[in-house]
């Protein structure tokens, strides 16, 4: 865990490409259910973070 928080503050490409695929899985799963109407509302945005964060990420070194 410590080694992961590590290469997050050193701009480490893979713990940072971790949390950006995070957030689209998420968006993604708040775009499909049917209950909570936040969830879908945001949802979007969400997704949208997450796909600009892993293009920015992508640039980082491995």
């Amino acid at each position: 865990m410590t080694e992961f928080i590590k290469d997050l503050q050193r701009l480490r490409r893979g713990p940072w490409e971790l949390i950006a695929s995070l957030l689209i899985a998420i968006g993604v799963v708040m775009l499909m259910q049917p209950h909570v109407m936040w969830a879908f509302t945001y949802s979007f945005i969400v997704t949208l973070v997450g796909t600009v964060m892993f293009i920015v990420v992508s640039h980082f070194p491995e």
